[in-house]
């Protein structure tokens, strides 16, 4: 079996659990509340950090540089 073979029985086999588990989730009202709710923290908490620190550090490399 060649390396490339190894590499996509692999991306399957995790694409199939990952199927799985969403629908799990999906299925699950109890999970699927808790699924929306970190969604929803996420949404609201880690992803404006972060683009408020990218944008910060893009402000920074753009500061005016002697020649």
């Amino acid at each position: 079996m060649t390396e490339q073979t190894a590499q996509r029985i692999a991306d399957v086999a995790l694409g199939a659990a990952a199927l799985g588990a969403a629908f799990f989730i999906v299925r699950t009202p109890r999970l699927r509340r808790m699924a929306i709710g970190l969604a929803m923290t996420a949404l609201t908490g880690a992803i404006p950090t972060w683009l408020a620190r990218e944008a910060q550090h893009a402000w920074v490399q753009s500061a005016h540089r002697e020649i």
